[in-house]
């Protein structure tokens, strides 16, 4: 189901979820978190709302600090590959070296959405959508996935997104934000707490 694409001819709306555990150039978590609208938005990219700030624990449990979420809607003018190299030039910017999976982070940014689409079809995002946790846990894929293969199976992204996007509808399987939301256990949720 696409989604709108913008307010302004040629621009997509896009979802972004932000994630901290480790202290940056900005300082603690939450103040690297404060610092990101600023450090995304540029002539192409124009921030549209924010969601309050999220305390989530570490993924894998146990792995690490407790992390600091949010998420953002923002307007671009860029394709879905210069925006994701855009978000990892902001990563970088705040010191996030991409060493180890699930280490972690000072600033994690996920690409969750981009106007609706899905990249690079619907057979590959379903492919990475029903891997096995085991196999999730090893494996990554080379190339953008959209919708983010993970966004249903996460309290942390889920809960954020719904301050900026809730009626949000997942383009692949047609399930609105709240579905998914309501289809996570309640101690997951539990979990996701506003800070």
């Amino acid at each position: 189901m696409p989604q709108p694409t913008g307010g302004h001819k040629g621009l997509i709306i896009a979802h972004v979820a932000l994630g901290s555990n480790a202290t940056s150039s900005s300082g603690s978590p939450e103040f690297t978190l404060r610092d990101v609208k600023q450090a995304i938005s540029c002539d192409s990219i124009n921030v549209l709302a924010e969601s309050r700030f999220f305390r989530s624990p570490a993924f894998p449990p146990g792995s690490g600090p407790d992390y600091v979420n949010a998420a953002i809607a923002l307007e671009t003018s860029l394709p879905a590959d210069a925006l994701l190299v855009h978000l990892h030039r902001v990563e970088a910017d705040f010191g996030r070296v991409r060493e180890t999976r699930w280490a972690a982070r000072t600033l994690d940014l996920d690409l969750l959405d981009y106007g609706g689409r899905i990249l690079p079809d619907a057979e590959t995002v379903t492919h990475w959508v029903d891997l096995p946790l085991e196999r999730q846990m090893k494996e990554a894929p080379d190339h953008l996935i959209l919708p983010h293969p993970r966004i249903q199976d996460r309290a942390f992204v889920l809960i954020p997104m719904a301050d900026i996007a809730p009626d949000w509808v997942h383009p692949l399987s047609g399930r609105s934000l709240a579905d998914m939301l309501s289809a996570l256990p309640d101690a997951e949720k539990g979990t996701i707490c506003p800070l």
